[in-house]
């Protein structure tokens, strides 16, 4: 049996060895430690979420999962996520949720998610392609929960074109790894004077949060619907104890415009409105040029 005092001490050895930012990471430690460190009852899910409730003052991306049936092997490093299974992807068409052009050559494209960039490419680029000459875009986030940046950047570059262009800056304990775009689309890029609308949600999430975030600072796109949850740590799974697996922040996001993200504060759109009045009110700031 784990108990909650227990979990806590694994938490805050993990967050200690690679929370990004210290002085939030020692934070976080803090508040755990005291609402939790001599805390004897046995671990459940119920337990864990309000412990991912604790943290989400510090970090809203931190998670945990419990599994029930105690068959974790705790990790003494950090596995990294595991690879995503390509049939599932193809199923799912790269996560293209849908593709239409409209009589009025608008087009329309909503992501659901972020699949692996490999893997999603090849969909993406035949969505890019169906869009191409489009007279605007929609592009709807609002059920995307994130995924991987290299497909963030993947978009970024059908809606940025050329020239190659400095995205974010993504720093680690040990290392920053910066994101471009490659200007490299060609044909496919999206005309520079094509307007976009980008649809969001309180759904909308992680990866998903940065491409919006990210359009929004490029002066690129209006953003419409609902503030975001605000979860822009890079996070890593890790199993802490045998019934438990922790989501835990590895890396920090600064955007290159802005030089900040959207931790805690989420991503506020330009035009505000109820996540499902939001495709009437994208068309509406297109048709508005």
């Amino acid at each position: 049996m784990t108990t909650a005092a227990a979990l806590t001490s694994g938490l805050c050895g993990w967050l200690d060895r690679l929370f990004p930012d210290r002085d939030r990471g020692d934070r976080l430690q803090q508040a755990l430690r005291e609402r939790f460190g001599d805390d004897t009852r046995a671990v459940d899910a119920e337990l864990c979420a309000k412990i991912e409730t604790a943290a989400h003052a510090f970090s809203r991306h931190f998670a945990l999962e419990y599994v029930e049936d105690g068959s974790l092997v705790p990790d003494r490093d950090p596995p990294g996520w595991p690879p995503q299974d390509p049939g599932e992807v193809a199923l799912r068409a790269g996560s293209v949720g849908e593709v239409r052009r409209q009589p009025d050559g608008v087009g329309l494209l909503a992501l659901d998610s972020l699949d692996n960039v490999h893997l999603a490419a090849p969909y993406l680029e035949a969505a890019f392609a169906l869009l191409r000459g489009a007279r605007g875009v929609v592009l709807d986030l609002r059920r995307n929960g994130g995924g991987d940046p290299g497909t963030v950047a993947l978009v970024l570059d059908w809606l940025l074109g050329e020239p190659p262009t400095h995205i974010s800056d993504v720093s680690y304990r040990d290392r920053t790894r910066q994101w471009w775009t490659t200007g490299r689309l060609g044909k496919l890029a999206l005309p520079p004077g094509a307007p976009v609308a980008v649809l969001i949600s309180g759904r909308t999430f992680s990866s998903g949060e940065a491409l919006a975030y990210h359009v929004q600072s490029q002066g690129r796109a209006r953003l419409v619907g609902e503030r975001t949850p605000g979860a822009a740590d890079h996070i890593t799974p890790v199993c802490v104890t045998s019934d438990v697996r922790a989501f835990v922040p590895e890396a920090v996001v600064r955007d290159a415009v802005s030089g900040s993200n959207w931790e805690g504060t989420g991503v506020v759109p330009d035009v505000a409105c109820d996540a499902a009045e939001a495709l009437d009110a994208g068309l509406e700031v297109l048709h508005r040029g």
